[in-house]
């Protein structure tokens, strides 16, 4: 396996894990999703607060 495709699946395998972990934060939902879009912003991705929402559905429906 050529080395770029390990270092995308830690990347990948990280940036799941760090979703997970602001979901499962003991924190209200409406904070972790403006945080969410906060982190997404501050990286140069234009999202809306409805594909937020969009996302954090489709990572709730993966857990169960």
């Amino acid at each position: 396996m050529k080395s770029i495709n390990i270092l995308y699946a830690f990347l990948g395998g990280a940036i799941v894990g760090c979703s997970a972990a602001l979901l499962l934060a003991p924190e209200k939902g409406s904070d972790v999703r403006a945080r969410i879009c906060d982190i997404v912003r501050r990286k140069g991705i234009k999202i809306s607060d409805a594909e937020v929402d969009a996302l954090v559905a489709e990572l709730s429906r993966a857990e169960e």
